[in-house]
């Protein structure tokens, strides 16, 4: 294994800021060939001026971000960046900070524990089916193959696992959609916010602020409305994440969330748990088009442990080979691409200086692609994932849930989830490769394909 980048100057090097501002709008489509350009070129931690404008370090150096995610976590709270985005999804746990959210966290945490998280397969697969029955008919009809839009198929199928789990039932088709083409539009505007601040009087000046605002009240509004159904509901009460976040109760004072701060949670859930699934999703689908000799192997092991039945959470352990192709599938394609910490107070990392207010860029994607972290970076190879060879990886060269005591609180519901998809779609489909324009990255919050992805399915032959 490759050894780790460290960062030993005092002084690192700088983009120099017209160089910065003149690539900002190239760097507002897709910032990732511009910053691997910049530290191809530089070095693993330089500055960069966010629109020429902000004063950013920006890292692929797993070290660093081990420092700031785990070893001195207190000093390196999320920055502006991060929190700007609870203007539009309310201060759940992904944008809160502090001893609030200590205390969510600790209040949320038994939602997913590991039994909670068995006793939801059984909703996953029925929304799993629910979501390939108009796949099975149209392959009924047509007789041979069916050519799918995996991202439109994975955004919906994602959608309705984490609805149902927080939820009991199905969002309707129309507030669905509705909700996808919100986050959608919310998502990239925040992000040009964030890209090209030098917009921003003229974006308010255009009313796109109240717009989009507008637009978070309207997602906020859904969620509401099911929050109050519930709370209305007579006879049994569902076992779900909702009724985890109405009835838990804090530890000092016994009292119980307030209806915002269900909004709140509930709306989180929602957004971080069909987004980052939904991508990571896709991109699988993307890869095992294209190496059919990964399927192969994954059938071979399904059928091993599964014969022709479903698989139930029990038998997810023994299906091993299955976890490495998603675990290698975040790797090329993390959902969660990059973080923002700030130093609190002075601080220092292996001579380097990092001052009170210094903005920290931890680079996921650029260390997940670190031809000093992984053999053949670009390469699709599940089994970097075997046992032996995860025991010899370094140190947060693999984040895609972040690391520290903000590790994604959903990483196992994330993780449960995509392998039944997985196991259950190639328990009936076989999958090709569709000849097409190449898929470009989107990476707005999280890492989505800029154009649909199209695969072809086939009924599959035992």
């Amino acid at each position: 294994m490759p050894a780790p980048s460290s960062t030993a100057s005092a002084f690192l090097p700088v983009v120099p800021r017209l160089r910065s501002l003149r690539n900002s709008i190239t760097l507002a489509a897709n910032p990732i060939p511009v910053l691997d350009t910049y530290l191809n070129t530089y070095g693993d931690t330089i500055v960069v001026y966010l629109g020429g404008i902000r004063r950013t370090v920006l890292t692929r150096d797993p070290g660093l971000v081990q420092h700031m995610l785990q070893k001195n976590h207190r000093n390196y709270p999320k920055s502006d960046l991060s929190h700007g985005v609870a203007r539009y999804l309310g201060h759940g746990l992904l944008t809160s900070e502090g001893s609030y959210w200590l205390r969510q966290r600790r209040l949320i945490q038994p939602g997913f524990h590991r039994q909670r998280i068995a006793g939801l397969v059984a909703l996953m697969q029925t929304e799993i089916n629910d979501c390939l029955e108009p796949l099975e008919r149209q392959l009924a009809k047509q007789g041979g193959f069916v050519e799918v839009a995996v991202h439109a198929l994975m955004i919906t199928t994602a959608f309705r696992i984490i609805a149902r789990s927080v939820f009991s039932n199905s969002l309707a088709e129309r507030q669905l959609h509705r909700m996808a083409e919100l986050l959608t539009a919310i998502q990239a505007f925040y992000v040009r916010t964030v890209r090209q601040p030098y917009l921003r009087p003229w974006q308010h000046a255009r009313g796109q602020f109240r717009r989009h605002d507008q637009l978070a009240a309207e997602l906020r509004d859904i969620v509401r409305g099911y929050i109050r159904q519930r709370k209305e509901a007579s006879g049994p009460v569902p076992d779900d994440l909702l009724q985890m976040l109405l009835d838990a109760r804090y530890e000092d004072n016994g009292e119980p969330m307030t209806e915002e701060q269900v909004l709140d949670e509930a709306a989180i859930l929602l957004v971080a748990g069909h987004e980052t699934s939904a991508n990571a999703l896709s991109w699988m689908w993307y890869l095992l088009a294209q190496h059919p000799e990964v399927v192969t192997k994954l059938r071979t092991e399904i059928t091993q442990v599964l014969g022709d039945r479903p698989a139930t959470f029990a038998d997810l352990p023994g299906l091993g080979y299955s976890l490495q192709v998603i675990q290698e599938t975040m790797r090329l394609y993390p959902p969660a691409w990059i973080l923002d910490r700030v130093a609190q107070e002075d601080d220092t990392y292996n001579g380097l200086a990092l001052p009170k207010g210094t903005l920290i860029s931890g680079y996921l994607y650029g260390i997940h692609h670190s031809a000093k972290l992984w053999d053949e970076p670009e390469a699709f190879r599940p089994e970097r994932f075997g046992p032996d060879q995860v025991r010899q990886q370094v140190p947060y060269a693999y984040i895609p849930f972040g690391g520290g005591p903000r590790l994604c609180i959903g990483n196992q519901f994330a993780l449960t989830e995509m392998q039944l998809v997985l196991l259950e779609m190639l328990r009936r489909f076989d999958v090709e490769w569709v000849e097409q324009p190449a898929i470009d990255l989107m990476p707005l919050i999280t890492l989505r394909p800029r154009q649909e992805i199209k695969v072809r399915f086939r009924r599959h032959k035992a």
